[in-house]
């Protein structure tokens, strides 16, 4: 199937190069320039001195050093863990001067990888401490240019900012390819006459490869700077069959090529650096085409698939292409259903719909029970609201099901590990039953399931997997009573999406996934919701009382509709010209207010964005999202510059102090993270400790940090308040005060209270010392956000009103109106003097204070 086949694609590139290195050892956006036949000297000048023969293959981020002898494990050092780099020998001062006598480069560092030991594919090895590996060059010659490179991509390793060292890789990697250009010794004719050459990348899942493309009027080039996996990979426009557009990285730079009819792997897939290079390739191809193969768009195969000249599974492999999914994006793999709800039975009876799934319902409506817990959770819900915490397709999911064939994307999409035992792929009826009953668990299947090639079933590498709870191995997935082999289960899964059944009701899947059930009123309905100026003012404690006794008296002063759903998150620089704002649209955007104009919009994947929040040095915004993950986004270098997965749900609320994140999820935990992101002065660190999890009973929707960081308050589903003392990761108080979700909570500014706003309506103040409510106010609609200073509350409601508290008092004060919906999100500066809210209106509105 795709991936098996893509994988049989690049055995077949790597038995040509006889390597067992693999761009997969590189990290994430890791690039490969050049190789060189050496020797790994280990205990130079002593008697017990060894040569290893190999190849040193110098790489954007690290130095790997490939054995010949496959008993010698692969060697990967991090140009960042390096304390030194030179000639062996010599010391920096006089390496300039001395001519090469020999090929010796040492390297001196405090961490190495071990990989692939006797060529098994296993969790990589790590060594630390102060080591000195010395490597010898076949060619002498070449050392004082190794070493430049190698001392060139050190400083870029080194430096503190993730965005400067990624300028600084990509300048030397646009100085290496506009130093060379397509060989055109390598076309297949010397009649071809060249139409255009350009740079770019060659895909593959999880990795790419730079190098020049070149189109002649028979054929499509490409040749990769570095050589690997062969020096050209070259394609006859005769064959071709197939062309997409692609977005890669969220950027129109993709184009993907087929040269087979029905078939989910593409011949190639290049991504450019101009998308002006993008398009015009493609119009010559295109253009090609026309002359040699029939347009095919979504309507001629939906013709094709109604009078029966498609399978089932031909019209959903033409459907995902034309859905931008590839096999060569693990985050857009196609996505095929399960048609199957009888995993348990001796035989299989594809004459009885009982057999089947209800395909008009997506896989979290398919259980009765869970449906109504999702509902309620749903109701109760602050906006913008979601009934799923995680999709039903992700990079992880598709490793989940090709472990056994893809372990090498396992590890390196999860830094050299495997997944827990517990939860890896080891049963077809546990994983449909955790699909059906799990809170979380919502994915679909991927098309080797209706395939020929069963080794994704089988655990033909002998991998060691880990032992799971119970004692036993994980080896082979375990298949369900009616199946007789994994050959067996294939066939009869094949026969089941082919069936009548499945022919009959097979287009209301499609109406979900990709039709127009996907987004909506038609969404809801099918339960398919996935989900300044002030910086010179008086700073002191007058100051402050004087605006919260005037906090009746905001006025609107200006308002903007930047989003397309609802606003959930609202951050603003210091000086407060940038307001960055998150929504359930999935976007985080950056606007000014001194222009007025939305500057930025930036999409991290498909799924809402929660929450939002700066770094020190307004370098940084960090956003949380329901794909489980939290981004963190270099604002200097316009991109996405770490990524944490820290969750199995949706991320709720994030806040930072002190180089700590702390993060909660409706996974039922709070996650508390050390670790300085990449953008920070001082480090070179690019993951994340955790340190501490908080773990509660159910979904936690939100949490708040005291003045000194040393108290943590956490609000659940459920109503229940907990004070969690940070120094002991221990709870102090817990306290169920609300009949419904806590939708807000925070500190007075002294840390001797606590206030938690609720959907119940109701707004209760805690001592922070003893755990008691000591007072408790009501209003008629849910409060979603709120803002305090000990004595007075400004909330946002359900119905779009600002309400003004008098806590001491007991009563409300004044209504504002503001918002055509739920207020749900709201930011004060530091001076107290100026107010942003963010609603479900998709707008957000600019309070000034009158004095």
């Amino acid at each position: 199937m795709a991936f098996i086949r893509k994988k049989q694609q690049e055995q077949q590139l790597q038995l040509y190069s006889k390597e067992r290195f693999s761009l997969l050892l590189l990290n994430l956006e890791e690039y490969y320039f050049e190789q060189h036949t050496a020797h790994h000297i280990q205990h130079k000048g002593s008697q017990n001195e060894r040569r290893i023969r190999g190849s040193l293959k110098i790489c954007s981020k690290s130095v790997i050093f490939e054995p010949d002898a496959i008993s010698q494990p692969i060697i990967k050092i991090p140009l960042r863990d390096c304390m030194k780099i030179g000639k062996h020998g010599e010391n920096g001062a006089n390496r300039h001067f001395a001519k090469a006598k020999s090929g010796g480069i040492s390297l001196i560092f405090s961490q190495v990888y071990f990989i692939k030991e006797h060529n098994i594919v296993a969790p990589y090895k790590i060594e630390r401490g102060k080591m000195e590996y010395v490597f010898e060059l076949d060619v002498s010659g070449k050392v004082e240019d190794v070493v430049e490179t190698l001392l060139q991509l050190h400083r870029a390793s080194c430096l503190d900012k993730l965005g400067d060292q990624t300028a600084m890789i990509t300048a030397i990697l646009q100085s290496r390819l506009a130093r060379t250009s397509f060989d055109k010794n390598r076309f297949q004719s010397v009649s071809e006459k060249l139409h255009m050459e350009c740079k770019a990348e060659m895909v593959t899942p999880l990795v790419t490869n730079p190098g020049h493309v070149c189109i002649t009027d028979t054929n499509l080039y490409f040749q990769p700077l570095n050589g690997y996996p062969k020096p050209v990979v070259q394609i006859t426009l005769h064959d071709v069959r197939r062309i997409y557009k692609r977005r890669h990285g969220l950027m129109p730079l993709g184009l993907e090529v087929f040269c087979t009819e029905d078939d989910l792997c593409s011949d190639i897939y290049l991504k450019f650096y101009d998308p002006q290079d993008r398009d015009d390739l493609y119009f010559y191809i295109a253009t090609y085409l026309e002359h040699h193969v029939a347009e095919r768009t979504a309507e001629s195969y939906m013709l094709q698939w109604q009078r029966g000249h498609l399978s089932n599974y031909q019209y959903l492999l033409h459907l995902n292409n034309l859905a931008d999914r590839s096999c060569n994006d693990l985050s857009q793999y196609p996505v095929f259903p399960w048609v199957l709800h009888d995993y348990c039975s001796l035989e299989l009876d594809l004459s009885n719909p009982e057999t089947f799934r209800d395909l008009s319902k997506p896989v979290g409506a398919l259980n009765k029970e869970r449906l109504e817990r999702l509902l309620t959770r749903y109701q109760e819900m602050p906006e913008p609201k979601f009934m799923y915490g995680s999709h039903y397709s992700s990079p992880g999911y598709v490793l989940f099901y090709l472990v056994r064939i893809a372990p090498e994307y396992m590890l390196c999409l999860q830094n050299g590990r495997f997944d827990n035992a517990d939860r890896m792929f080891n049963s077809i009826a546990e994983t449909w039953k955790n699909c059906l009953d799990g809170a979380t668990d919502f994915k679909e299947l991927i098309p080797e399931f209706y395939g020929d090639d069963v080794s994704f079933l089988v655990n033909n590498l002998k991998l060691d997997l880990g032992k799971r709870q119970g004692g036993q191995m994980v080896d082979d997935v375990e298949l369900p009573p009616w199946a007789q082999s994994p050959q067996d289960f294939l066939q009869k899964s094949k026969d089941a999406l082919e069936s009548n059944y499945v022919s009959e009701h097979l287009h209301e899947w499609i109406d979900l996934i990709f039709g127009y059930k996907q987004k909506g009123s038609e969404a809801v309905g099918a339960y398919n919701v996935s989900p300044g100026e002030e910086s010179f003012e008086d700073l002191t404690e007058e100051s402050k009382t004087l605006a919260w006794n005037n906090i009746a008296k905001l006025q609107l002063h200006e308002q903007y509709k930047i989003h397309k759903e609802a606003v959930t998150g609202i951050a603003v620089s210091c000086n407060g010209s940038s307001v960055f704002t998150t929504s359930q649209d999935s976007t985080l955007k950056m606007f000014s207010k001194e222009t007025k104009m939305l500057q930025r919009s930036i999409s991290f994947s498909n799924m809402a964005l929660s929450s939002c929040l700066l770094l020190p040095g307004d370098a940084t915004v960090i956003s949380s999202s329901w794909d489980n993950n939290v981004y963190f986004y270099s604002i200097a270098f316009g991109r996405c510059q770490d990524t944490l997965m820290g969750h199995d749900d949706a991320v709720s609320k994030i806040c930072w102090h002190d180089n700590r994140l702390y993060s909660a999820s409706w996974d039922s935990t709070v996650k508390v993270w050390s670790g300085v992101p990449a953008e920070m002065t001082g480090t070179r660190r690019h993951q994340f400790d955790m340190l501490a999890e908080l773990e509660h009973d159910v979904s936690v929707d939100t949490i708040s940090l005291n003045a000194a960081s040393t108290l943590l308050v956490s609000g659940t589903r459920e109503g229940t308040v907990t004070i969690w003392d940070l120094t002991t990761a221990t709870v102090l108080h817990q306290i169920p005060c609300h009949s419904g979700i806590v939708c807000d909570t925070a500190f007075s500014p002294d840390s001797r209270h606590i206030l938690s706003a609720g959907e119940d309506g109701g707004l209760n103040v805690i001592d922070v010392q003893t755990g008691t409510l000591i007072s408790s106010m009501t209003s008629d609609e849910p409060q979603r956000c709120f803002i305090w200073d000990g004595n007075t509350v400004l909330s946002g409601s359900q119905s779009g009103e600002l309400l003004v508290w008098d806590l001491l008092g007991g009563k409300i004060s004044e209504k504002i109106q503001g918002h055509k919906g739920a207020v749900t999100c709201i930011w004060m500066n530091e001076q107290c003097s100026s107010i942003i809210t963010g609603g479900k209106d998709r707008q957000i509105m600019f309070w000034k204070l009158q004095y």
